[in-house]
């Protein structure tokens, strides 16, 4: 197809496009029923001012593997060039942010359409594909050689504004990414404002500043011709020196009003622009590169060009770009009136059938089909690998040790196993040697692309066959490297079992990513250590509180808490597993501690309710660990439930013992997944499925939940088994201090949790 002809071809799909898109977002607003009215919403300028730039991608320039995120408000867009390539049905174009419809933003586990990345919190999908393309760089390495893709990002300018995307940018480990193109929407407007003053050139020298290939597609063909003409610098220069603010108001106005606000009376400037009429002065003016297809495919065939580092391509648009409300500085979430959709309806020649697509004997039809096949071959992608057999859980010492210790050991041993170990690869944003990963560091190297270093310890191996990435100190770039890598069966074929390491507290600092990545399905481990006030000299800014609550609330994410080595060595297992499961596998995330630990209370727990029995209920959520009916001579009418987690456990246990001392017999219950257990009771109300924990003729005994971090996190006991309850934790910042002194101070030590078991047997009249 020549060039001029296929450009118009592509001009007649973008202006489909242009339209499916505006009325799939007028239809739920105002032809769809909404009988409690609530705001639907949607974003039509924010749509129209893409449709060029993704029309030229989905019908030009896209290959078969390459991976796409897509610009949140962009959504209607995507699922309009889905619906012309066939992936489909026409029944959903009503559906956009109904209940089982198209989603408000590009979801890959709930839109119908295949999608390659979430996006919808601003700035996250700006950056996936370039940890996705890290992911791909890392699966050729160690599996088969992935094919030659590109990983495109597509985003609104105000997204730059997010700085996780300048956390991304400035880590090293990208910056080799030669298949990863980001393409910046530049329509100089955001949520409520047209942005102030010009920031593109102080953008552009941030990424170039950051190694990134810097291009632009600012004019269209119509202005650089002008500028190509004598004194066509002044027009030039007029535009590139005005305020966004005085662009987006010229391009709201007549061309009557704009020849003289734009000339100033210049003589020359006024020759040079007066052969343009003042019906097409506006249009002249808003000739911006991100809506010419010769200037943005031109610029799309010179990003790959430079295959040594990433590319960003800043496409000059219009908010609103084809609509009434074009420029308009508050259209972000403007609709069009009904009047207006009708007259564009009638503009675009979609009076009979509003929904339609393109008939097959059309050039546009045929282009449609054409991609479509390319697009998507019918011979889906390769399917994962899942392990033959379980791998067995890994030997632990017996001696006095923590979790933090335990889980290196545990890594290092499961590098033993072959066939589960090339699957692995570790994360951590410069925390390495603190949590602990050294060993398995050492055996396995850093993994580092060719010619590229990463800073690591100086014994440390660097090679395309490293199973460990170092990032830079950046919790956000941590969680979207564990995302990424956690959907590496689904986007290229191969499942790795990425397994981070973070400060607990700092789990914080990365929950938006780490939010991001459970939507997105992705199943990865993440070790949060150390953990709680339990860290003690470290000070409060290092003690964390509230991760324990969102181990319990976050969805998509099992949480377990262990306090001994065996504990871990089979969760930590099972967690590998679930990373297997490409459909039901969920998300892991460990808390742990530095806090020596004697394993005997363990041994002893093992021999009572012997190895198989004892691992069932570790999995399970939670044993008994000490059992009072193992002592003599005690009144059960006096009983109290101990119950708590990870660190807290030989405070627990020292409680139990002063309480028996006092003749009244304590259960110590340690919790080794509390979600699990909370979602085993969600599904089985019927107590008695919970007798392994509490029998029935226990549940009159009052319960002490102790945690450290939010003393509400496990609170939900209570009404499992219909008993009373006292919890104890840390709902206050810590400080440094001893540990000893700490607990003292949270309510946490042996004495308050005796104080606190007696108060709650006062209540009930037994003492």
């Amino acid at each position: 197809m020549r060039q001029d002809h296929q450009i118009e071809t592509l001009q007649e799909i973008q202006s489909r496009v242009l339209w499916l898109a505006t009325n799939m977002i007028h239809h739920a607003n105002h032809i769809r029923p909404n009988p409690d009215g609530s705001k639907v919403g949607g974003h039509q300028a924010s749509s129209a001012s893409m449709v060029t730039i993704m029309t030229a991608l989905y019908f030009h320039y896209l290959n078969k593997d390459d991976l796409v995120s897509v610009k949140p408000h962009a959504s209607p867009v995507f699922h309009a060039i889905q619906y012309l390539l066939g992936q489909i049905p026409r029944q959903y174009l009503t559906t956009l942010r109904e209940f089982g419809g198209l989603q408000a933003y590009p979801s890959r586990t709930k839109d119908p359409d295949e999608v390659h990345f979430s996006t919808g919190s601003v700035g996250l999908g700006a950056v996936a594909p370039a940890f996705a393309a890290l992911a791909g760089k890392y699966v050729s390495s160690h599996f088969e050689k992935q094919p030659d893709r590109r990983y495109i990002a597509i985003i609104g300018d105000a997204e730059l504004d997010e700085g996780n995307v300048w956390e991304a940018i400035l880590d090293d480990s990208l910056n080799t990414l030669g298949n990863v193109l980001l393409i910046v929407d530049l329509n100089r407007q955001s949520l409520d404002r047209v942005v102030p003053g010009i920031k593109a050139a102080r953008l552009k020298s941030l990424f170039s500043s950051c190694d990134w290939q810097v291009l632009e597609a600012k004019f269209g063909k119509r202005l650089e011709d002008i500028f190509a003409r004598p004194n066509g610098r002044l027009l030039q220069d007029r535009i590139d020196e005005m305020s966004n603010a005085e662009y987006q108001g010229l391009l709201r106005k007549s061309g009557a009003e704009i020849r003289p606000l734009l000339t100033k009376g210049n003589p020359d400037f006024e020759a040079l622009i007066q052969d343009i009429s003042d019906e097409d002065l506006p249009g002249v003016l808003g000739d911006l590169g991100g809506h010419d297809f010769d200037v943005l495919l031109a610029r799309l065939a010179e990003a790959d060009e430079d295959k040594t580092r990433p590319t960003v391509l800043f496409a000059y648009t219009v908010k609103g770009w084809g609509l009434p409300m074009a420029g308009h500085p508050l259209n972000h979430s403007m609709l069009l009136e009904p009047k207006q959709v009708e007259a564009l309806c009638k503009q675009m020649g979609m009076e009979q059938d509003e929904w339609a697509s393109f008939s097959t004997d059309s050039e546009a039809g045929q282009l449609c089909q054409s991609r479509a096949r390319y697009l998507f071959p019918e011979l889906g992608k390769k399917t994962a690998v899942s392990l033959q057999n379980e791998p067995e859980s890994p030997s632990v010492p017996q001696s006095k040790t923590s979790t933090q210790q335990s889980f290196g050991r545990i890594l290092l041993a499961l590098s033993r196993n072959e066939e589960l170990a090339k699957h692995i690869v570790t994360i951590s944003p410069d925390v390495s040697v603190s949590t602990n990963l050294s060993g398995w560091i050492s055996k396995m190297g850093v993994f580092s692309l060719a010619g590229h270093e990463q800073g690591s310890a100086a014994t440390w191996h660097e090679s395309d066959k490293g199973q460990h990435i170092e990032l830079g100190i950046s919790e956000m770039n941590l969680f979207m490297a564990l995302s990424m890598f956690g959907i590496t069966s689904e986007l290229l074929g191969q499942t790795t079992i990425p397994i981070g390491t973070v400060y607990d507290p700092f789990v914080c600092r990365g929950l938006d990513a780490f939010i991001y990545g459970l939507y997105s399905g992705s199943k990865f481990i993440i070790a949060g250590t150390p953990s709680g006030v339990t860290l003690s000299p470290e000070g409060g800014a290092h003690q964390s509180t509230v991760t324990s609550s969102l181990g319990m609330e976050l969805p998509n994410l099992n949480y377990f808490e262990p306090c001994y080595a065996t504990e871990l060595a089979w969760l930590m297992v099972d967690a590998i597993s679930e990373c297997f499961e490409r459909h039901n596998g969920r998300a892991s995330y460990f808390r742990l501690s530095t806090k020596a630990i004697d394993q005997r209370p363990f041994n002893d727990a093992q021999a009572r309710l012997g190895e198989e029995r004892l691992k069932q209920q570790v999995l399970a959520g939670g044993y008994r660990l000490k059992d009072w009916r193992s002592s003599d001579g005690l009144d059960k009418s006096y009983l109290v439930q101990l119950v708590t987690t990870g660190a807290m456990v030989p405070e627990v246990l020292k409680a139990a013992d002063l309480l028996e001392e006092e003749g009244i017999p304590a259960n110590v219950i340690n919790l080794t997944s509390p979600r699990r257990l909370f979602e085993s009771w969600q599904k089985n109300s019927n107590t008695s499925a919970f007798d392994w924990l509490v029998p029935q003729n226990e549940h009159h005994a009052p319960m002490i939940v102790i945690n450290d971090g939010a003393s509400h996190a496990h609170a939900w006991l209570g009404s499992v088994f219909g008993t009373p309850v006292e919890t104890l934790g840390v709902d206050k910042f810590g400080q440094s201090g001893t540990r000893h002194a700490l607990y003292q101070e949270m309510g946490i030590d042996a004495d308050s949790i005796v104080n606190s078991a007696l108060k709650a047997l006062n209540k009930q009249g037994l003492v």
